[in-house]
């Protein structure tokens, strides 16, 4: 894929979380000159647009739009960009990977190569819509109960597909990160999930943006030290023991 491509395919994903992006945000999250994209952007062929300072789907390309994604959170999409791309980069080729639920995540598969031939294991619809249009990638959908609350789908028996698999990474996701309170998120219904893909995994990943350090929520998942990796976008407190932790910035 051709880096202008490459960029446009990543402002069409953005676009399905906004309606619009000014070109200065846009520009930064790309970490290209306002002046690259306009360039990017007067190809004929081009899915998206720029009107009025402001970054937008092509009208001619609206009816080709069959998502049904939820509103989600929309703070610190550049970071989560970051993030993403980083994550993005550990998946080679066969891998057998499980995708998390969580702002973040869409922001990794969204990054992936769409040449790159591996197996995906999603609970999130969100990121199921993502992977489903990638040519190569098996796509497995986790089953369950649909809760509206974050998109995603838990299991409502004992076991579930994820038992009858082995995989050689999962990213997880997390809304708080702290070296005392452990690894935390907002629902209950998340946790049961993200233990048993950890469980499974051959590497276990976590993935966040910096607003969730020294975070706190009422559902605990596990301590800081139970993962292999780390990947954010700033260097973590130096309190925090990442002691046989892969960090990666």
């Amino acid at each position: 894929m051709s880096k202008v491509n490459s960029r446009i395919q990543q402002l069409n994903f953005l676009l399905k979380k906004m309606d619009k992006i000014h070109l200065r945000d846009a520009a930064e999250i790309l970490n290209v000159s306002e002046m690259t994209i306009r360039r990017d952007l007067s190809t004929d062929s081009s899915s998206v647009t720029l009107l009025g300072g402001y970054i937008v789907k092509s009208p001619q390309n609206n009816h080709q739009n069959n998502y049904v994604i939820l509103e989600q959170e929309t703070k610190n999409i550049a970071e989560k960009m970051y993030v993403g791309k980083l994550a993005a980069s550990q998946i080679v080729e066969n891998d057998v990977v499980f995708f998390d639920t969580g702002s973040t995540i869409p922001f990794i598969a969204s990054q992936i190569p769409r040449s790159l031939k591996f197996t995906a294991i999603c609970c999130s619809i969100n990121t199921f819509l993502i992977l489903q249009e990638y040519p190569y990638c098996e796509l497995i959908l986790c089953g369950g109960s649909y809760s509206r609350h974050n998109n995603a789908l838990s299991p409502i028996s004992l076991s579930n597909e994820l038992d009858n698999i082995c995989t050689t990474k999962a990213f997880i996701s997390t809304a708080g990160v702290s070296q005392s309170k452990g690894i935390t998120c907002c629902y209950f219904d998340e946790v049961q999930t993200k233990r048993k893909a950890m469980n499974k995994t051959e590497k276990s990943i976590l993935v966040f943006e910096h607003s969730k350090i020294e975070k706190t929520h009422q559902a605990y998942i596990c301590p800081l030290n139970s993962f292999d990796q780390i990947i954010t976008d700033q260097p973590l407190p130096e309190t925090f023991d990442t002691t046989d932790i892969d960090v990666l910035l």
